[in-house]
Order: structure tokens, then sequence, then C-alpha cells
């Protein structure tokens, strides 16, 4: 389908990524399509790597919502974002150019710090005190106080990125067709001053967190939107929302969400 064939591929800038970059663009032009040097010309952006690979491509390109991602795994199995493989080009590009292709949807957080301008998140978004001691955090739920929370930090991770930091921490798995998001401590201290609830939990896509950061000397804690780090100073509070925003991806037959984590954790 001609509005299907502009194709702009990431890639990591190692010598095995761009070779395999190169011969995934000679296999596309092979039957058709189109590459584009920029991404704003693209209709389909392909991450080359892992799931990593995927989480940066979506983070460079400004998680577009006028185009489809996918990501092709070079590690000879797929994986979460990675439906593809590199050695089986020939499904891909049959698939894109299928007319019934069907689009799954992942949600995204939207981060604000402060009076900063907002950043997306389509794994998690972290929070970790950047010394060796714990850090006190109001965790308030639709502007109301929920509890003080002392600890190393929390994890907020959308239900895709449920598997990745946050399930390595015990945070429950989510299925991404619930409209969610979900709270993890780590290492929490519970004591007659601080009290948590001790569990993850799981808020509606309607609710609002905000997190205040105590200013007792820890104000420049360590923040990561998902593998990228936020170096923004003297952070007093971070409100954290279900965007309305999604990222369009490949859905491909007998490859569900939980046909994944079967995969790769069972």
């Amino acid at each position: 389908m001609t509005e299907r064939m502009n194709i702009y591929i990431y890639s990591k800038h190692d010598e095995d990524s761009l070779n395999k970059k190169s011969m995934i663009e000679e296999a596309l032009i092979h039957e058709g399509f189109k590459m584009s040097a920029d991404h704003k010309d693209a209709n389909i952006i392909l991450s080359v790597g892992s799931d990593g690979s995927f989480l940066q491509a979506v983070q460079k390109t400004g998680f577009r919502q006028d185009c489809l991602y996918a990501g092709i795994s070079v590690t000879g199995k797929q994986s979460l974002y990675c439906d593809f493989e590199y050695n089986n080009l020939y499904e891909m590009t049959q698939t894109i150019r299928n007319a019934e292709l069907e689009v799954r949807r992942y949600p995204l957080l939207e981060v604000t710090i402060d009076e900063h301008r907002p950043f997306y998140c389509l794994n998690e978004f972290s929070i970790r005190s950047n010394i060796i001691r714990t850090f006190v955090l109001d965790v308030i739920i639709d502007g109301r106080l929920f509890e003080v929370f002392l600890g190393d930090g929390l994890i907020i991770s959308t239900p895709t990125g449920s598997t990745a930091y946050n399930k390595s921490v015990n945070g429950a798995v989510v299925d991404p067709l619930l409209e969610c998001y979900q709270v993890t401590e780590l290492a929490s201290v519970n004591n007659n001053k601080y009290r948590t609830l001790g569990s993850s939990f799981i808020l509606s896509g309607d609710r609002k967190l905000r997190l205040r950061v105590h200013q007792d000397g820890n104000d420049f804690p360590l923040m990561a939107a998902d593998n990228e780090a936020q170096g923004i100073r003297q952070v007093e509070n971070i409100d954290i929302q279900l965007s309305k925003k999604t990222i369009k991806t490949v859905k491909l037959k007998n490859n569900s969400f939980w046909e994944k984590v079967q995969r790769i954790f069972l």
C-alpha cells in the first residue's frame, strides 16, 4: 500500500548494526519500499536491535502519532517490542504490504517535572535517590495525600513496561488492554514515622499522580524516562498521568501480549 511505502530505519552506530541496517534497506528497496533519511518524512519507523533499540527509536523520533513503529530483532528471537526477526525479512515486507494489517496501540505515560515541558515514557518513569541514602516522597493521588514514602525510589510503569524494570522488583505484569499504570516501590522503609502500602498498586488511566520531593538536601534525584536519564536539578513536584497518546505498532497473528510474555518468561 502506497501509504506505507516510506520507511525510516533507526539503529545503533556500531559497525555490525550499520551493516544489518544496510542489508535491511536493500531488502526493502528490492520489494519496492522507499527509504527516508528523515523520520519526519516516513510513515513507518523500524528499529534494528533489541527492545532497547525500539525504545530509543520511539524516543528519538518524538513519539509520533501519525506513523507505525516496528522492531526487528537481531538476537535470533522475537521480544516484547520486536515482532520481526532479522533472518526473516520477507515476513516483515509481506506483513507491511498486507491491506488487512492490524495495529496494536501501546499506552504512554506523560510526565511533567515542575514547570518543565512534559515528556513521555513507553515503558516507565523511575525516580531514585542520587546519594547513598533514602529519600522522602509524598505520594499524592488526585490531589489527596496517599502515603509518605521513605526508601530508594519508585517506578511508575505502563502495562507494557510492567514486564521490564517493574517486574524485576516484583511488580505485577499488567494486560495492555487495561487503561492504567502501576506504582512500584524500591526498598521502602516502614517505621513509626513513615508508612507505605508495601506493595505495588495500579491506578486507573483517569487518575493523576503527583510525587512531591521533600527538600532535605536530596532534591536532585536520579530520574529516567525509559532508558533516557533526565538531568533536571532542584526537583519539587513530578506530575504523572496516562497520556492520550499511544504508539502504534504492527499486530501479528499468534503474537499477542500474553503469548509474548509466555515466550519470554516461561
